[in-house]
């Protein structure tokens, strides 16, 4: 082996050390299950198995139109879009599905992206340089911080929806700046909690700013019929300079998209790397996004059940005396432990009683900040969520036991 591949991988296993490889190193750990196989076979449970990592927020990943849709798709137009749009790539499904989604949102235009974490790394690149400014929620989607950082430009934080010190912020630094971009989610994807989105709009207009919302996790979850954070507020999309979304989760397929008045898009149909230098989304990921937000426009109720059903297992983890932050019972629902150990634990626990619900320790979170998260969906059953939170409360309390008892030995 060469002094270079040995020092290359030498700092591989430090990076690695740092990101918490003992966990996994054994192999005996919670990642990366094939949860297809645990779906078909059942397991050894009585009750089945559960699944509350998936983000199929409204039950539509399996739905016969969703799934008809993509192999009609196959059959029509075959694999794979065969190129980037610009150079070849585009076919019918595209625009089709981009008009009908501007028109649910209520903007004048979006534009897919193969990827929803590169939406975000391309499009905050793109739109600032060395004289500007972007400003970012600290706990914003890592897609977020990602593209901030990769941007020549200067980039700061502020705390976790503390829009007092974002203000702050703005009135000690804005003149220094050219053009200014704040950016944040609209429901967050750790937390479960949201954004003020009327205040953030008044400190953005106040300051003569740009707003990035990432609504992935809100589009289909928030407002009466699943169209995001500005129906939550009552606000017009359009005071939005730039939204950007996912076809991953609500629509149950893949890749992301900008949402924005129709000259943005048009501008960022021919300049933006990410879509400009990508394949265009395979006309079967198109055709089962379109069907979905077909699914959605018809059967708002929906949104509706997916909401009850949030309320419910948060209120039901309150009442087990769990700690879910701040979460306001909207799809994501963390529940909060004291150590990663803990976490760990119960997540064990979980998965022995064939419910699969991953922890999230470090370097997803703060080191002091473990938690599971839970993905509530519209297609689960009050008795799902009753037993979750009856096998998390139990783990939970079996954990602290044995701790009290080992102390207690000492």
């Amino acid at each position: 082996m060469s002094s270079d591949c040995g020092s290359f991988l030498t700092y591989v296993e430090r990076r690695f050390r740092l990101a918490g490889s003992a966990l996994v190193d054994d192999g005996n750990h919670p990642y990366f299950v094939p949860t297809d196989t645990l779906e078909e076979e059942g397991g050894p449970w009585p009750e089945g198995f559960l699944s509350m990592s998936h983000y199929d927020y409204l039950g539509l990943m399996h739905h016969p139109e969703t799934v008809g849709a993509a192999k009609a798709a196959y059959d029509t137009f075959g694999t794979g879009a065969g190129g980037s749009r610009l150079v070849g790539g585009e076919r019918s499904t595209h625009r089709a599905f981009e008009k009908d989604l501007a028109e649910f949102l209520g903007v004048g235009g979006v534009l897919s992206i193969i990827s929803g974490y590169l939406t975000n790394i391309s499009l905050i690149q793109h739109m600032v340089g060395g004289r500007d400014l972007v400003i970012a929620d600290e706990l914003a989607h890592n897609s977020i911080i990602m593209g901030c950082k990769a941007a020549k430009c200067t980039f700061l934080t502020y705390p976790h929806n503390d829009l007092d010190a974002l203000a702050a912020l703005l009135d000690e630094q804005r003149a220094h700046f050219g053009r200014v971009l704040i950016a944040t989610d609209g429901l967050f994807s750790m937390d479960g909690d949201i954004t003020d989105l009327p205040r953030l709009l008044e400190i953005k207009e106040r300051h003569d700013a740009w707003l990035l919302l990432d609504e992935a996790h809100s589009y289909g979850v928030l407002g009466a019929t699943g169209r995001g954070l500005c129906e939550h507020f009552g606000i017009d999309p359009n005071r939005i300079e730039l939204a950007v979304g996912t076809l991953s989760k609500t629509f149950g397929s893949s890749g992301g998209f900008v949402a924005a008045n129709e000259r943005v898009i048009e501008w960022l149909r021919f300049t933006l790397p990410g879509f400009v230098f990508s394949v265009g989304l395979a006309p079967a990921t198109v055709a089962c996004a379109q069907a979905a937000l077909g699914i959605l426009r018809r059967e708002p109720e929906r949104v509706a059940q997916l909401r009850d059903n949030s309320r419910t297992f948060l209120n039901m983890a309150h009442a087990a005396g769990l700690d879910t932050g701040e979460a306001i019972g909207e799809a994501v629902v963390p529940v909060l432990f004291d150590t990663p150990d803990e976490c760990v634990y119960v997540a064990g626990c979980l998965m022995q009683q064939g419910i699969y619900a991953p922890p999230v320790v470090h370097v997803g979170v703060p080191k002091d900040a473990p938690r599971i998260r839970f993905f509530i969906s519209a297609a689960h059953e009050k008795a799902d969520l009753e037993r979750v939170i009856n096998a998390v409360a139990l783990a939970l309390a079996d954990f602290r036991a044995s701790q009290q008892t080992a102390i207690s030995a000492e």
